[in-house]
C-alpha cells in the first residue's frame, strides 16, 4: 500500500487501530529513563503519544498526511506535544546518533527496503539508547493469527538480528512473543518478532 492508501485508510473520524499503545513497547521501555523519541511508521500516533504522555520528547514519522493528523490530534487531546515529519521511510534518513529510544512497530516491507529502514533506525539511535522493532513473525500466517498474509513481508527475530549486524547495537533480546488477540470466535495468539538493541557508550 501507498501513503494515499493509507491516506484514505485514515480518512475515517475513528481510529483503524485503538488509542491504546503496544503492550510490547510498554513493557520494553518501562525501565527506560525518557529522553528523546523517534517513531518511525507512527500511523495514528498511538504509540508516540504514549511515549509523550510518559515523558519522551518523541519526533512520529510516517508517510500518511491523513495518519499524522490525527495523531496531532491525539496528542492535543492528551495534552503532549509531538513532533511529526511526513516522510517515505524508504528514503528518510532520520539524523544519526540523535535519540535515545527508536521504535519500528509493525513496519512490514520486503527486505532490501526493510534492512535498509532498520540500518538507518540504527544509526539514530544515540550512545546508550535503545531500538525497538515489533512486527507480525514469519510464523504467524500458519501458526498464529491476522496480520499481512504475504510472506515476503514477514521476518524473524534472526532476520532483524541479521539486519542490524555491525551497526554498532548489542542485542539484548531477540525472540517469538505472542499477543493474545480478541476475534469473533474467542481469543487468538498472534506470533510476533521482538528485538531489542542497545548502542554500547563509545560506539
Amino acid at each position: 500500500m501507498d501513503s494515499e492508501d493509507w491516506n484514505r485508510r485514515y480518512a475515517s473520524a475513528e481510529l483503524v487501530w485503538t488509542a491504546e499503545p503496544n503492550r510490547f513497547l510498554v513493557a520494553e521501555v518501562a525501565a527506560l529513563s525518557a529522553g528523546s523519541a523517534l517513531d518511525l511508521g507512527a500511523g495514528e500516533g498511538r504509540n508516540a503519544v504514549w511515549l509523550a504522555q510518559q515523558g519522551w520528547k518523541v519526533t512520529a514519522v510516517d508517510f500518511a498526511e491523513v495518519g499524522l493528523d490525527k495523531a496531532s490530534k491525539l496528542a492535543a487531546a492528551a495534552e503532549v506535544n509531538l513532533s511529526t515529519v511526513c516522510a517515505d521511510l524508504t528514503t528518510y534518513c532520520p539524523p544519526p546518533a540523535a535519540f535515545d529510544l527508536v521504535v519500528v512497530l509493525y513496519l512490514h516491507l520486503p527486505a532490501p527496503l526493510r534492512q535498509v529502514i532498520h540500518r538507518r533506525a540504527a544509526d539514530a539511535v544515540a550512545a546508550g539508547g535503545v531500538l525497538l522493532v515489533v512486527g507480525h513473525d514469519a510464523t504467524n500466517i500458519g501458526d498464529g493469527y491476522g496480520g499481512p498474509q504475504d510472506p515476503d513481508v514477514l521476518y524473524s527475530p534472526d532476520d532483524v538480528r541479521n539486519d542490524l549486524t555491525d551497526s554498532g547495537l548489542s542485542i539484548e533480546k531477540a525472540q517469538r512473543v505472542q499477543r493474545t488477540v480478541e476475534t469473533p470466535d474467542g481469543q487468538r495468539e498472534a506470533i510476533d518478532a521482538l528485538v531489542r538493541a542497545r548502542r554500547v557508550m563509545g560506539r
